[in-house]
């Protein structure tokens, strides 16, 4: 009697399903709040929030390695 491809794959331990990455728009936003950087681009108003935000919670950013 043939295996079928589903036992097969589960009898040699290729059965490991890798749960997919979310890329929804709100996973994406929740995955950069928690992880803030200095913004690429912006108003004026956006630097000058970022500059007192960084001020205020030195802890909570992230320092980019790559500036110029």
């Amino acid at each position: 009697m043939p295996i079928k491809p589903d036992e097969f794959l589960k009898k040699y331990g290729f059965d490991t399903e890798e749960e997919e990455r979310d890329h929804s728009l709100r996973h994406n936003a929740m995955e950069h709040a928690k992880h803030l950087r200095r913004p690429h681009a912006g108003t004026p108003h956006d630097w000058e929030e970022w500059e007192r935000y960084k001020r205020e919670h030195p802890d909570e950013v992230e320092e980019d390695d790559d500036q110029t």
